[in-house]
């Protein structure tokens, strides 16, 4: 795909940063064939081992989309039709848990894209992950024109769709791909039928929004692209597999161990007709031979260092955590549980800073995404708010005591209150103000 856009004129990112994004998944994934396969010398031969591995690079990814895209977000519009039609859109799309799905995998991959679309008259959106995004042009770190590829399969033979947003006289154009996929060839097709090649967008935004982690792409500062949020913690999560998978294995190791001596077993053996001393298979037993010197049934019993690996492994996770974003004391328990949200905001969290930063890119992207569904939908000039809902950090019991307290005493009015508690923008809070007084007109009339 990288050849095709570079014998169409086009600029392409390095091989070398889609190679680092096929690091990411692995870790994602949580087995890296370089790192939890190895072989061990046992004083014989070398044997294939496999490490077990705690998967806290997913982990770290949920968190985050959890932590941004909940229950609580909404998207408002202030008229009422074009709120109806947004809402229904997202529905159909299922927006609510893809977006979330796709905001974990953008902290996993370090960049996500939302792409919209008609088709058959109804609006459609796709979430994109990076490995299916190939930046155009872009200026500033702002990705101007882009190409989206996926996989299809496409009477019953594997195609790769690609969708091309470029700018042509100053308004952005879709062109539309398909090729027909051997191996790792590429043969370009026809189209399938009802699908345009060329699709005149006539609208001042791109039909696709790019969303990253809010921090720098030290890999290469001029790439537009993002970077995993675990992309400068490979060592520690390494450290958190090595530290797990030997906790594993000191229970393993360490089970009670039964010596036997044969003489013993054989002669029990002989008494008992048929019927074995123990199962061959229970590990717990271990015969050895009268030359050996032992005549008795012994005991082994393994000190295991529970303590010593627990610490350990503590450490490298609030490490981990740390280094992502979330906060040395992310997984930190109080005497009640986790830490609640007066807790986290009165210590003035890393955590609490973070989600803030993070919610810039969330926000400006939804905003966009929004404005072109509205458009594809005929509705234009609308007054979009996002809320995010931050239930989990924020304590949005105390902003609503002090919202109320703040009105009763004069200090703020409805409109601004409503932006506060629900937060309206300022033109949909003075709606919602003017909606309730004429409601209370009406009911004292």
């Amino acid at each position: 795909m990288r050849s095709y856009l570079k014998s169409q004129g086009y600029n392409v990112l390095p091989e070398q940063f889609y190679a680092n994004i096929s690091t990411w998944e692995d870790w994602y994934k949580g087995k890296v064939k370089s790192f939890h396969r190895y072989n061990q010398y046992n004083g014989k031969k070398l044997i294939s081992r496999e490490r077990a591995s705690l998967s806290m690079a997913k982990r770290v990814c949920e968190d985050w989309a959890n932590l941004l895209l909940n229950e609580k977000f909404s998207v408002n519009v202030n008229s009422p039709k074009a709120d109806k039609f947004l809402k229904k859109v997202f529905a159909d799309n299922n927006f609510n848990a893809s977006a979330n799905r796709l905001a974990e995998l953008t902290f996993a991959l370090g960049t996500g894209a939302f792409v919209e679309y008609l088709s058959n008259g109804e609006v459609n959106i796709d979430f994109i992950r990076a490995d299916m995004i190939y930046p155009l042009s872009w200026d500033n770190g702002k990705i101007k024109e882009c190409a989206f590829a996926s996989e299809k399969i496409i009477d019953g033979k594997p195609c790769v769709y690609l969708n091309m947003h470029v700018i042509k006289n100053g308004n952005y154009v879709i062109l539309n791909k398909l090729f027909l996929r051997n191996g790792s060839r590429l043969k370009e097709v026809d189209l399938p039928d009802g699908v345009e090649d060329v699709v005149l967008c006539g609208f001042s935004k791109p039909f696709f929004q790019i969303i990253t982690p809010n921090i720098v792409n030290n890999t290469d500062f001029d790439n537009p692209m993002g970077i995993s949020v675990f992309a400068n913690s490979i060592d520690i999560l390494k450290g958190i597999d090595l530290i797990y998978d030997s906790y594993q294995n000191e229970f393993r190791l360490g089970k009670k161990r039964i010596i036997v001596p044969l003489g013993i077993a054989q002669m029990m053996n002989t008494q008992s007709g048929v019927m074995p001393v123990f199962d061959d298979n229970d590990t717990e037993f271990y015969a050895i031979k009268e030359s050996d010197g032992i005549t008795d049934i012994r005991e082994i019993n393994m000190n295991i260092r529970a303590t010593e690996h627990e610490a350990a492994l503590k450490r490298n996770i609030n490490l981990l955590t740390a280094n992502c974003g979330l906060g040395a004391d992310r997984y930190e328990q109080t005497r009640y549980g986790i830490k609640t949200a007066t807790e986290v905001i009165s210590e003035k969290s890393v955590l609490y800073q973070n989600v803030k930063k993070n919610q810039l890119v969330i926000e400006r992207a939804i905003t966009d995404l929004a404005e072109v569904v509205l458009y594809l939908g005929g509705f234009k000039n609308c007054d979009i708010s996002v809320f995010f809902g931050d239930g989990i950090i924020e304590d949005t019991q105390s902003v609503f005591n002090r919202a109320i307290e703040e009105y009763k005493n004069g200090i703020i009015d409805k409109t601004e209150y409503f932006m506060k508690v629900y937060n309206l923008s300022e033109s949909m809070a003075r709606k919602k103000a003017e909606r309730i007084e004429k409601r209370l007109e009406y009911t004292e009339n």
